[in-house]
């Protein structure tokens, strides 16, 4: 065989397998919609109010304009949101500490253990699928992970800037 032919047939196989995880990922994404819509239920809060409670954990205390732009809900929305989640006990209000006229919206104790609790299967079977993986691999599967969560970010950068369509 060829270099060129060598080179044909790598690029192939690496098109097919690209192909492969693309067409897993809807799956997988799917699963993890159900998982986070159960957890969400078992705490007594809206899947879209999980996904604040997501991004309090993940980016540290905000302000409620700031966490309307991360979860893609109106002012009117959030404020209701953060209502519910104050009920649930998983979510504060506190001043903010470098301008005291600002409040900040801050994750409870209690909200992060409920979520750690809840998602301690998930988490201990994925440290399992990841045990077989090397450490270069495994930096390699988070450098795909960061790059597709950005590109996921940039698309909803360019959906939520363009009229709909239909």
């Amino acid at each position: 065989m060829t270099k060129k032919q060598q080179e044909t047939a790598e690029n192939g196989v690496k098109e097919s397998l690209a192909d492969q995880i693309i067409g897993t990922l809807p799956a997988w994404i799917t699963q993890l919609i159900q998982i986070n819509n159960l957890i969400a239920d078992r705490m007594g809060v809206v899947s879209t109010d999980f996904h604040c409670l997501h991004a309090l954990h993940q980016d540290g205390p905000t302000t409620a304009s700031v966490l309307a732009g991360r979860v893609g809900l109106t002012p009117g929305s959030t404020s209701r949101m953060i209502d519910r989640l104050a009920d649930a006990g998983c979510i504060k209000r506190v001043p903010d500490p470098g301008d005291r006229r600002r409040i900040l919206i801050e994750p409870t104790e209690e909200g992060l253990d409920r979520i750690t609790t809840y998602y301690a299967g998930l988490t201990a079977r994925t440290h399992g699928d990841l045990a077989d993986f090397d450490t270069d691999q495994l930096r390699t599967l988070l450098r795909f992970v960061e790059a597709a969560r950005d590109s996921a970010s940039a698309e909803v950068d360019r959906l939520r800037s363009e009229p709909a369509q239909g």
